[in-house]
């Protein structure tokens, strides 16, 4: 599975309740990862860069294990707080996992993997750090 080409395939199913926000959804999202111990997580803004979404957020898990437990988490978050459907790529394999929410497109990677696709640097501001972001 590539990153970077499944991306692009981002908001086609999810839904978009009314009275949520990017933003919202961007807190939420970095507060759930928080929670659970993501490490090394960085939000991109994509607006007026992208139409795939509103922001892109990179995290990353110690083990396969903790990537599928922490984006089963989100997403069940997501569905319970603001009743979004979010459509989830790779979570079997638990080397990277996409959750597409629409406004916010989320990467959650083993450190290997995660360093293998440099997915950040694809986004990020020529020059620009992933703590600049």
């Amino acid at each position: 599975m590539n990153p970077a080409s499944d991306a692009g395939h981002a908001g086609s199913t999810a839904t978009q309740p009314r009275d949520s926000t990017s933003e919202m959804l961007l807190d939420h999202i970095l507060s759930s990862l928080e929670d659970n111990k993501a490490e090394d997580v960085v939000k991109i803004d994509l607006r007026g860069k992208s139409s795939m979404g509103d922001y892109m957020v990179v995290a990353s898990g110690r083990s396969s294990r903790q990537v599928a437990s922490m984006s089963d988490k989100l997403v069940q978050s997501l569905k319970s707080d603001f009743g979004r459907a979010s459509r989830i790529e790779g979570k079997d394999a638990g080397d990277w996992v996409l959750i597409d929410t629409g406004d916010v497109i989320v990467h959650v990677f083993r450190p290997e993997v995660r360093e293998f696709y440099q997915l950040e640097k694809m986004w990020l501001p020529t020059g620009a750090h992933a703590q600049d972001a």
